[in-house]
């Protein structure tokens, strides 16, 4: 359900989405760049934080770079996970300077989103310090940068759910309906699930309630996600379903509430505003006039 081991996407991936951006951007074709700077001008650019936070984006940046001019060498001064405060360099950029300056909005655009991701699911992790718990994403991430996000959230500290509705059965509110609706009971609705479904996926059931949470306990669910409900009905479903199965808590999740939501005993929390609501930073790109390209 969770992992945690910190690795970029695949390389191919990595450069179709810097492919996609820079084709959105227009840059090969940078007319500004193309007028005023020569084709054999080289330089150095440093990417500098502006406030602090957790870098995220390394991989990204080279792979824009690499597609542009292969010359252009990219250096990691901080690297991926790793905390920087402001006015910090992150990142040395040697070579071309036509290529800097045609990638320079599209590797700030990846550095500064997911940075984001990173340091608001770093918040998460310190803020439920010494507790079991850990921190999941969802599936609620930008269409088409998701292996992005999540990776985001790994260098964060965090775990990632899902990736797709191909590697979990998670039966939510509206597959309960539909087969309510059939007069399948929950102990109906887990037998079909466990019939159809791959056997080496895990079950998971979302509840809203200790009295459906002890239905789907019954039922043999694996893991239980407690939907938007208080603390103390998530108390009372962790000691209902205790060594019984795992628990998930979702919904309402904030940095003011985490740690009291791990403290009732939760196996999981998952936050979606870690890549639908994460803050890009302010980072910058900026010409060392002083440095040799």
């Amino acid at each position: 359900m969770a992992e945690s081991a910190l690795r970029a996407p695949d390389e191919a991936a990595l450069l179709a989405q810097a492919e996609a951006a820079l084709r959105e951007d227009g840059a090969w074709d940078d007319v500004t760049t193309f007028a005023i700077v020569g084709p054999g001008e080289r330089g150095t650019a440093l990417l500098l934080a502006r406030e602090p936070g957790v870098f995220c984006g390394g991989p990204m940046v080279s792979a824009t770079y690499a597609l542009l001019d292969e010359r252009v060498d990219v250096e990691m001064l901080v690297p991926e996970g790793g905390r920087f405060s402001a006015e910090e360099p992150l990142l040395r950029i040697r070579g071309p300077l036509r290529a800097i300056l045609q990638g320079e909005r599209v590797a700030l655009n990846f550095a500064q989103r997911l940075s984001g991701t990173a340091t608001l699911t770093r918040a998460y992790v310190e803020r439920i310090a010494g507790l079991p718990a850990r921190i999941l994403d969802t599936r609620k991430t930008t269409p088409g940068l998701r292996a992005l996000e999540k990776y985001a959230v790994r260098a964060g500290g965090g775990h990632n759910h899902r990736f797709g509705l191909h590697d979990g059965v998670l039966l939510k509110d509206n597959h309960l309906a539909a087969a309510y609706r059939r007069g399948l009971t929950m102990a109906d609705i887990l037998r079909e699930a466990r019939a159809n479904a791959p056997h080496t996926l895990r079950i998971e059931v979302e509840v809203t309630g200790i009295d459906e949470a002890r239905a789907a306990l019954g039922a043999g669910a694996d893991v239980v996600l407690l939907d938007n409900m208080t603390n103390d009905a998530m108390r009372a479903a962790v000691d209902l379903g205790r060594h019984r199965a795992l628990f998930e808590a979702s919904g309402g999740v904030t940095l003011e509430r985490v740690r009291s939501i791990a403290e009732t005993g939760v196996d999981f929390i998952s936050v979606g505003a870690l890549t639908h609501s994460a803050r890009a930073l302010d980072l910058s790109l900026e010409l060392d006039l002083n440095a040799k390209g």
